[in-house]
């Protein structure tokens, strides 16, 4: 099982350093880390899709535009087609058909944009996160987050229950239909009711767990004392739809990153540091 980290989007809000911890000059840069693993018998399986072609080419075409606006100012989203997960594919010498399987940790606009992009896919995802994101939508943030257009056409979906044999103390969906047993949902509400991580069983016999949108900044593990700059640490609360479960699931998760750090290594969804150290094959 070889695994790719691939950079699907980028986000640069005004702020630079306020909101990744690192940048010199007003804009920040945020990343939306996918994966692509290669399986031996499943074919390639992508875990959540970042921004798609779509997105790129008609972001705000139509009455329900499939990025809205003023969350596009806010995180002075570019959209790039060779950031594309379709096209990143492609240049490793694959065809989009060969996509067999994608697992999305939830369904926001920059995590679900390049599903079509890879219509004869399996899409597998929490029964919730399908619930919640198909609608109807009430307040300011689920009508911004949840965008139909990137989803309405998957013709083929798994969807599972929250509850599973554990795994490190988690809730685990095990056995996700046509997938390796390597691979696992582990359910993580808080920032939506749905959100899940994913976990990878690497052939080396570690674990990889991509934790989504369950925290945004490096700091929030792998120490004993929570740290996260104030744009991500804002962004966080606007978006979750329960600071409790959010809280709960992020220390449980830092408590994971130092008990069991030989076992386990975690990435989430959007900082460009961790990305960069799974690309150089040495994971925080």
């Amino acid at each position: 099982m070889r695994i790719h980290h691939l950079n699907c989007g980028t986000d640069c809000p005004l702020g630079g350093a306020l909101f990744d911890g690192q940048s010199a000059g007003p804009l920040a840069k945020l990343v939306c880390h996918c994966l692509l693993i290669e399986t031996d018998a499943h074919g390639l399986v992508l875990i959540d899709t970042g921004y798609g072609l779509r997105d790129v080419a008609k972001p705000h075409a139509g009455r329900s535009p499939r990025i809205s606006r003023p969350w596009r100012l806010m995180l002075n989203i570019r959209l790039r087609e060779r950031e594309t997960a379709v096209r990143q594919i492609e240049a490793l010498g694959f065809r989009p058909r060969d996509v067999r399987h994608i697992v999305v940790t939830h369904l926001d606009f920059d995590h679900a944009g390049g599903l079509e992009d890879f219509p004869e896919a399996t899409v597998h995802v929490m029964q919730r996160e399908y619930d919640d994101a198909a609608g109807p939508h009430r307040g300011v943030v689920a009508r911004n987050r949840w965008r139909r257009p990137q989803f309405d056409k998957v013709s083929d979906w798994r969807r599972y229950g929250a509850r599973g044999a554990p795994w490190f103390g988690f809730d685990a969906v095990r056995d996700l239909d046509g997938l390796p047993p390597e691979l696992l949902l582990i359910p993580l509400p808080g920032h939506t009711w749905g959100h899940a991580g994913v976990a990878i069983r690497r052939d080396d016999g570690r674990w990889l767990l991509h934790a989504g949108d369950a925290y945004f900044y490096r700091g929030e593990m792998r120490q004993a004392r929570r740290r996260c700059t104030p744009g991500l640490r804002g962004y966080q609360r606007l978006m979750e739809v329960d600071a409790t479960s959010r809280l709960t699931n992020q220390a449980r998760l830092r408590t994971l990153s130092i008990e069991h750090r030989s076992d386990v290594s975690i990435a989430c969804a959007h900082d460009p540091v961790e990305l960069a150290a799974c690309q150089a094959g040495h994971p925080l």
